[in-house]
């Protein structure tokens, strides 16, 4: 039996391509007053902009390709199956939650910074220890890398949030990074165990 469906690469490596497509196509549509070094997704997704409705779509799938992958990853630790399905709702409560045209809204602030932290955890939560030939992307030194990066990009984020620089960069930088992280430990899990069976040790 594979450890990750075939349709998992479908759910996890939609992500990636339609975060980055999405926010393109946004930016482009709001036109040259929008700076997107400077400006947060936010305010692309922010109710009344232009591209409100493209960006809480996005939100509504990448929301659901978080807890469809995380369903999928079988091979993972419960735990940050858990966690990384909590990160798909936090997307999805962001469509309810949205920014507004103008200030701040606390409660949109606290969805996305929880959402934040649960991409960010969950990779050493989903490690795989002790079971023997463990996929690359569950190893827990590896995990913990790719959950240290995520940390890195995300406190960056808030310092160029609190020094008004360029928080647009560092935001599309984490999010992006969050969103491929799932795919690339859907692919090896999927390689472990063709490698398995192509070892005549695994006839899924």
């Amino acid at each position: 039996m594979r450890s990750a469906p075939w349709w998992a690469l479908l759910s996890s490596g939609c992500a990636p391509v339609l975060l980055v497509g999405s926010w393109m196509i946004a930016q482009q549509r709001q036109g040259p007053e929008y700076d997107p070094a400077k400006e947060t997704l936010s305010v692309l997704a922010a109710y009344g902009a232009t591209s409100y409705w493209l960006m809480t779509g996005m939100l509504l799938v990448l929301g659901t390709c978080y807890v469809v992958t995380a369903h999928a990853l079988r091979e993972a630790a419960p735990a940050g199956r858990v966690a990384l399905a909590g990160g798909g709702l936090c997307a999805l409560a962001l469509t309810v939650v949205p920014a507004p045209s103008s200030g701040g809204a606390l409660e949109h602030g606290a969805v996305a910074a929880l959402g934040l932290v649960l991409l960010a955890v969950w990779p050493p939560l989903a490690a795989v220890r002790g079971r023997g030939p463990v996929p690359w992307g569950l190893r827990l030194d590896v995990a913990l890398g790719a959950s240290a990066l995520m940390g890195a990009t995300a406190l960056w984020f808030l310092a160029e949030l609190q020094s008004a620089g360029a928080p647009g960069v560092a935001e599309r930088v984490v999010t992006f990074v969050q969103a491929l992280w799932p795919f690339l430990v859907v692919v090896s899990c999927r390689r472990s165990v063709g490698s398995r069976g192509g070892d005549g040790r695994d006839g899924g």
